[in-house]
């Protein structure tokens, strides 16, 4: 057993590795710039927050829409994109909700299902929601996220209006 101090004489070749969270990652130009490649078709949007807050570079207000119910957001591209990562935010501190989303892609005359996801959102506990999927998409001409904000479906508690934190693609 070596002691404190003792030399073997053995040099290993090390170097240290530069540790990158997700954040920096993305934040490195991965994530494609939606505003200048794609053009965006709404079933509804709220004028105080407009989809361009979110799908811009920094956090703003996000979206949301102007009436109750499900609502489709479409980003159609200018050219046809590879898309391997889709990550999408949702935020609502203050209802008691259950939300589904859905992520389709187009790629030819093809529109398929690629993600779904419920979340049940509380005032008191689970405020947020941010998912990231890795994904292999060549060819997509449009994404689309359809959002259900209220699965129980009861006209007198379905009050609850669609809303996006942020989209992002790469």
């Amino acid at each position: 057993m070596l002691g404190a101090g003792v030399s073997t004489g053995v040099t290993v070749r090390k170097r240290l590795l530069e540790v990158k969270d997700d954040a920096s990652v993305a934040a490195g130009g991965d994530w494609l710039d939606l505003e200048k490649i794609a053009q965006v078709e709404l079933t509804s949007e709220d004028a105080a927050f407009p989809i361009e807050h979110a799908l811009g570079k920094t956090v703003t207000t996000g979206w949301r829409a102007a009436g109750t119910g499900p609502q489709v957001i479409r980003v159609l591209f200018d050219k046809p994109q590879a898309v391997r990562r889709i990550q999408v935010h949702f935020v609502d501190r203050v209802a008691e909700r259950t939300q589904e989303f859905a992520v389709f892609a187009q790629t030819g005359d093809a529109l398929r299902e690629v993600k779904r996801q419920q979340w049940n959102f509380s005032p008191h506990g689970a405020t947020e929601e941010l998912e990231d999927y890795k994904v292999e998409l060549d060819g997509v001409t449009a994404l689309e996220l359809r959002i259900d904000p209220d699965r129980s479906h009861d006209p007198k508690l379905g009050q609850h209006v669609a809303s996006l934190q942020r989209l992002r693609l790469a």
